[in-house]
């Protein structure tokens, strides 16, 4: 793997928290992965001591742990923190809806819908990476429309970890095609200055995609135990 970055003139620890940063939200980086710092620096081309420094900073922003005797991993969500997570998502999504219905201009319009054109594009699933950019792209706009600086902060904050799950959910079959509808409608709502249904279908969006991953990630957790089982018995 090779993670590109371009050397612009902000500091280099700056440039390689961001290049991580990105790597580890777009998945070039998997949950739970093991991180080997002189792989990292090597690939970044960057001294020890300044990688450590960066993945300090990882471990703040939550996306990567470091484990005692074992070193730094990429961070795993657990079922209830997801569960959590998307309660979080679903409250302020449905006011950043209403927001939006109200205070979006007819540019913010026309942004979401091109981002909505590219997710339909790549529907079929085939460059999952432009999908969710696309997909958080749609979400820069509706946050920054939405006139509520505070619910942008907190979605903003929350924003890596609620990657993994975008990632997880629009992965299963079908639910692409599902999710540019519901988009499509959130869209049209917000067209029509209609801020109770802007922020019902946000609601119900995040529902339908929090259905979706939970269940997904009770399947693994399930198999996860169901190995364990099997290979406390050999």
């Amino acid at each position: 793997m090779s993670i590109q970055f371009e050397r612009v003139d902000v500091s280099l620890k700056k440039q390689v928290i961001d290049g991580m940063r990105k790597a580890i939200v777009d998945g070039s980086f998997s949950p739970g992965q093991k991180l080997v710092e002189r792989e990292l620096c090597q690939l970044f081309d960057v001294s020890r001591s300044l990688m450590r420094e960066v993945l300090q900073q990882l471990e703040a922003e939550a996306l990567i742990t470091i484990v005692p005797f074992r070193g730094p991993m990429i961070s795993e969500i657990r079922l209830d923190e997801a569960k959590a997570i998307y309660a979080v998502r679903q409250a302020l999504e449905a006011l950043a809806g209403a927001g939006c219905a109200q205070n979006a201009s007819e540019s913010d319009i026309a942004a979401l819908e091109a981002n909505l054109a590219i997710i339909v594009q790549f529907a079929d699933g085939a460059d999952p990476k432009s999908v969710v950019h696309a997909k958080n792209e749609f979400y820069n706009v509706l946050l920054s429309a939405c006139g509520n600086p505070v619910v942008k902060e907190i979605l903003t904050g929350l924003n890596n970890r609620i990657n993994f799950l975008r990632r997880l959910s629009m992965g299963q079959p079908g639910r692409l095609v599902d999710t540019a509808s519901e988009l499509q409608g959130i869209i049209d709502a917000i067209r029509q200055r209609d801020a109770d249904l802007a922020s019902q279908l946000c609601a119900d969006h995040v529902g339908k995609a929090a259905a979706i991953a939970l269940q997904a990630m009770a399947r693994a957790q399930e198999a996860d135990q169901a190995g364990a089982v099997i290979q406390s018995l050999q």
